[in-house]
């Protein structure tokens, strides 16, 4: 599975961090524990099977949009075998129609195998995971999951892409 993933500037990244560190430190699922080197703060836009030379031309041209406008505002709560809290990312339009594009490009691609359906316009809820469980986590109210200074809208720039191998584990810049 190839993803198309967008990065937060350097306050984005840093806010986000000190979130998971926060977590970690009260104890709770964070993604602070997950020490593999391509773990960062992102927002998944897509995924698919592959990033085959013809979707990857168009993914481009759609990163050309970059930078974005960030606001991480609110968590959310992601139940099924894996349990995720994540803070909501606020779609405003310029983001809405990159994640069209980059969908649009990886779906009109045979070769990128298909792609994941809760990417799809209109079922994509855009966040950035804070943290994963197995089991029930986060059973705290929203206001103690995030530190003080960072339970108000949080804004920052998305300033770059990448590509996450899901087999290889590898990443690969996508922009700028």
């Amino acid at each position: 599975m190839r993803t198309v993933e967008l990065l937060p500037d350097g306050s984005g990244d840093l806010a986000v961090r000190r979130a998971w560190r926060h977590l970690a430190a009260a104890g709770m699922p964070s993604q602070e524990a997950h020490t593999h080197p391509t773990n960062r703060p992102h927002l998944t836009l897509a995924a698919a099977g592959a990033l085959p030379d013809a979707a990857r031309e168009k993914v481009a041209e759609a990163l050309a949009a970059l930078p974005l406008g960030l606001c991480l505002d609110g968590l959310l709560r992601f139940a099924g075998r894996t349990q995720v809290l994540a803070w909501a990312v606020r779609p405003d339009p310029e983001l809405l129609r990159l994640h069209e594009a980059v969908w649009r490009a990886l779906t009109a691609s045979p070769e990128a195998g298909g792609t994941n359906p809760l990417h799809a316009p209109g079922r994509w809820v855009p966040h950035i995971t804070l943290g994963r469980s197995r089991r029930p986590a986060w059973d705290r109210p929203d206001a103690e999951l995030l530190p003080a200074g960072l339970r108000e809208p949080v804004r920052g720039r998305l300033t770059g892409a990448r590509s996450y191998d899901s087999v290889t584990r590898t990443t690969e810049v996508l922009a700028p």
